[in-house]
């Protein structure tokens, strides 16, 4: 399984058009791809900050999900209105959250290209201390 909290920061006076981004990007992923549990955009508290909550059912369905077609044509599109962008793997509390724990999966023998390298940029990053309080 891999969860993943995005902290998106927005260029002032770009959120209009990332939200209408992230719509298409939302709708395009829920039709389409078998691996996907959540997916999801919020707004934050701070101007111009958003949150992206992203769980899938292995780390070869978030690979599927960042190499899909959808999500290669809206790169350059989010790439104009991005100022920051910081992916944060996170590991559900045991009886206190419905997904599955986050686990790294080795794609270094995919069949494409992109998805080893997506696999290598967006490496699970499964926290040492998580095993230390997992039931």
């Amino acid at each position: 399984m891999a969860t993943i909290l995005a902290h998106i920061t927005v260029k002032p006076g770009s959120e209009a058009a990332f939200e209408a981004i992230s719509r298409d990007l939302y709708a395009a992923s829920h039709a389409g791809e078998e691996g996907l549990i959540r997916y999801e955009y919020w707004r934050g508290s701070e101007p111009s900050t958003y949150y992206t909550l992203l769980a899938f059912r292995d780390f070869a369905s978030f690979i599927a999900h960042q190499t899909s077609d959808h999500h290669e044509a809206a790169s350059p599109q989010l790439g104009s209105v991005l100022a920051g962008l910081k992916l944060e793997w996170l590991d559900p509390v045991d009886g206190a959250a419905p997904l599955p724990r986050t686990e790294a999966q080795d794609l270094s023998q995919a069949a494409d290209e992109l998805t080893r390298l997506y696999a290598k940029r967006f490496a699970a990053q499964v926290a040492p201390w998580w095993a230390t309080v997992r039931s």
